[in-house]
């Protein structure tokens, strides 16, 4: 269970932010290749476009669109969470930017659908020694925050 005076920590560093705002969305730690300007996440260090070195470290929000999902109906590996224990879902997010990553859902299965619209957020996936440990999953945008 989280707990607002543990410290939130990423299960791996490197990936994504953790904002001191629980209610803000992580941003996902990418690059961009100056010479084309390819983003790339995870971060890298040789453009896999144009084969350049010249690469800018860059923070993408954490809002997508939904390219493809599937349904995992094992416990999360790892996972002391309840909500984990029925199973979860795994989504394909296309970033407004470019990069296609691929994340946990929050949810239930009738929520999601091809094309739509997607914000990261932080989950704790257990307590490590004082911390929670979290992972970025996505969860479906309210009808009334979606801009056209």
């Amino acid at each position: 269970m989280p707990d607002a005076n543990r410290p939130r920590v990423p299960i791996k560093p490197g990936f994504f932010t953790v904002p001191d705002d629980p209610a803000e969305p992580p941003k996902f730690l990418s690059s961009r290749c100056d010479s084309c300007g390819e983003y790339f996440y995870p971060r890298r260090a040789i453009c896999a476009q144009c084969l350049s070195e010249k690469m800018t470290d860059v923070e993408l929000e954490g809002r997508g669109t939904l390219y493809s999902y599937t349904f995992v109906h094992i416990p999360l590996f790892g996972s002391t969470n309840i909500e984990h224990m029925e199973g979860y879902g795994v989504g394909q997010i296309d970033l407004p930017e470019g990069p296609r990553i691929q994340a946990p859902l929050a949810g239930k299965q009738p929520e999601f659908h091809i094309g739509l619209k997607v914000v990261a957020e932080l989950d704790t996936l257990r307590e490590d020694g004082g911390r929670d440990l979290v992972i970025v999953r996505f969860r479906p945008v309210p009808e009334s925050e979606v801009t056209r």
